[in-house]
């Protein structure tokens, strides 16, 4: 037995020299692993404080994650935070590489903001539970009367109780080198919280990470160091806007963010199978 516990404490920083599908693989076992651990700690940390589901957990969530991408060697170039200083509640959207963009989520986060999320999401042990007490909103992306219904719902609370809410409207994780067609339920969100406040709007602010293609390719089994640059854009007004507005409101965003993303990748835009026009 100790002489297998010697041989394994020699192989696993041999493997982690020499083979980066091992690496890949340590790295994210490791990640889900002690995000899980966390998740553990979060959760009587955070019925502590406020007793149950609020969105106040979000700060504990906050502060046992922030350290988490020194282990995986990754570190995040920020700009533009004063944009997050805008008073009241507020629509978030982003784009959506891999799981790893919670890393990055908690780095900037700002106060009484939480997260859309897949419905899935819930069932994931530890994970999932702290997520519920952290007031993250899930929907059925297969039902999508129930999640208009819920984004409807999420729209009223964001006004009533003052939050903001962080949404990736590309529905889906994508490592394909540019921005997938934006789905409608975020820039609904944000029109929807203003028509049931007339004397308030939720203006929506774009956030922008750069391409992982340098240090994480999941096709090629390659997770290395890396720096991940994070840019939050001025923040986009839906005061006015109806319904009609929110194919425009999509297109203005996707086309801003996807020029943005270009730039801070050193990318050449991916060709469209279904040419320029995709995304309206």
């Amino acid at each position: 037995m100790d002489a297998l516990l010697v041989f394994l404490l020699l192989l696993v920083p041999l493997l982690l020299w020499t083979s980066s599908t091992f690496v890949f693989y340590f790295k994210k076992c490791f990640y889900v692993a002690y995000m899980m651990i966390l998740a553990a700690i979060a959760i009587p940390l955070g019925i502590l404080k406020s007793g149950g589901r609020d969105i106040e957990n979000m700060r504990v969530i906050r502060a046992l994650v922030r350290h988490v991408k020194y282990f995986l060697g990754l570190r995040f170039d920020v700009s533009g935070l004063e944009h997050l200083q805008t008073e009241g509640p507020y629509v978030i959207i982003s784009n959506h590489q891999s799981s790893l963009d919670v890393l990055g989520l908690m780095e900037v986060l700002p106060d009484r903001c939480t997260m859309v999320a897949k419905k899935e999401l819930v069932y994931a042990g530890t994970v999932g539970i702290v997520c519920w007490l952290g007031g993250i909103v899930f929907i059925n992306r297969k039902k999508t009367r129930d999640a208009k219904s819920v984004m409807a719902g999420a729209a009223k609370t964001m006004l009533d109780d003052q939050i903001r809410l962080w949404v990736f409207p590309e529905g889906t994780r994508n490592q394909r080198g540019d921005l997938l067609p934006f789905k409608k339920g975020a820039f609904h969100l944000a029109v929807q919280a203003q028509v049931s406040h007339r004397a308030m709007c939720a203006p929506i602010i774009p956030i922008v990470f750069s391409s992982y293609s340098n240090f994480y390719l999941r096709k090629e089994k390659q997770f290395n160091s890396g720096t991940i640059t994070l840019k939050i854009l001025p923040k986009i007004e839906t005061k006015g806007m109806t319904s009609d507005n929110v194919a425009d409101l999509s297109d203005k965003s996707y086309d801003l963010m996807r020029s943005v993303f270009l730039d801070i990748s050193g990318s050449a835009p991916v060709t469209q199978s279904n040419g320029p026009s995709l995304h309206h």
